[in-house]
C-alpha cells in the first residue's frame, strides 16, 4: 500500500472573503501566469487534486495522488479536511477549494514535477482558474482538465484518440484551451494549462494519463480518494 495520511486545513490569513475581493486577486495574478514549459520527464512524478464537499455541515476534504510514470503507479496520497472556506460563486470555485487542496499538496513528502487539477486552467474568464491560481501559490507546473467545456465554445474532434480541436473564447475568438479525445469515439475532455507548462506538452501528457479511460488516471483517483475520506469523516463526529 501506498503511504497515506491525513490533515487538518485551515484558511489561510488573508484570503478573500467576498466575490469583490475575489475577483480582485484573480486580476492581480493573471498577468504572473506562464502559459509555457516542457511535458514532464519520462519518469516524472505527477500529482492529481481533487475536492469533495458536505454542504449542510460545512465540510470539505481535499485529496491528492501521487503518481509515477509511466507506470501510473501510486506512490502517496495525502487528504486535507477543513471548512469551506468561500461562497459558491461561478468563475471563483479556487477560492472555495484552494485551501484544503494546499494542504494536502503540502503533506506529500515528495514534491510533484506536474499537478493535475479537476477543472480549469486559463480556459476561465479571467484566465484564473482553479489550475492556474495553484499553480502560482506553489510554483509548480499546473494544468487542468474539465469535463464540460464550461463558457466556451468548440468543433467536435475527429473520433480517434488523440485528436483535438481548439476550445474558444466566443466573445474574443482567444484560444483558451483544448477539446481532446482520449477514447475512441467518447466524449473528448477539455484541457487547459495552469502554469509553467505549454498546450501541446499539457496535451501529450493528458494523453500520457489515459491509456484506459476517458479521464486522467491522476483525477481518478483522486476524486476516489477525496469521496472516500468525505464518507469517513461524515461518519464520524462533527468536525
Amino acid at each position: 500500500m501506498p503511504p497515506s495520511s491525513s490533515h487538518p486545513s485551515t484558511t489561510p490569513e488573508g484570503w478573500p472573503r467576498t466575490e469583490q475581493e475575489a475577483v480582485a486577486e484573480q486580476l492581480r495574478l493573471r498577468p504572473l501566469t506562464d502559459p509555457t514549459g516542457p511535458e514532464p520527464a519520462p519518469d516524472a512524478l505527477v500529482a492529481g487534486v481533487d475536492v469533495a464537499y458536505d454542504d449542510e455541515r460545512d465540510l470539505v476534504v481535499a485529496a491528492a495522488v501521487l503518481l509515477s510514470l509511466p507506470t501510473l503507479t501510486v506512490v502517496e496520497e495525502t487528504t486535507a479536511t477543513g471548512r469551506i472556506s468561500f461562497p459558491y460563486v461561478p468563475g471563483l470555485l479556487a477560492f472555495r477549494e484552494l485551501p484544503t487542496v494546499l494542504t494536502a499538496l503540502a503533506a506529500l513528502r515528495t514534491r510533484p514535477d506536474l499537478v493535475v487539477c479537476d477543472g480549469y486552467g486559463l480556459a476561465h474568464p479571467r484566465r484564473l482558474g482553479l489550475a492556474t491560481h495553484l499553480g502560482l501559490l506553489t510554483d509548480l507546473p499546473t494544468l487542468g482538465v474539465a469535463k464540460t467545456p464550461f463558457t466556451f465554445t468548440h468543433t467536435p474532434p475527429a473520433p480517434t484518440r488523440g485528436a483535438t480541436t481548439p476550445l474558444l473564447d466566443p466573445t474574443t475568438g482567444e484560444q483558451v484551451g483544448a477539446a481532446l479525445r482520449t477514447r475512441p469515439d467518447v466524449k473528448p475532455v477539455f484541457v487547459s494549462t495552469g502554469h509553467r507548462i505549454g498546450l501541446p506538452e499539457a496535451l501529450a501528457t493528458v494523453l500520457r494519463l489515459t491509456p484506459t479511460y476517458r479521464l486522467p488516471e491522476t483525477t481518478r483517483r483522486a476524486d476516489s480518494l477525496c469521496r472516500r475520506a468525505l464518507s469517513a469523516a461524515l461518519s464520524g463526529p462533527v468536525y
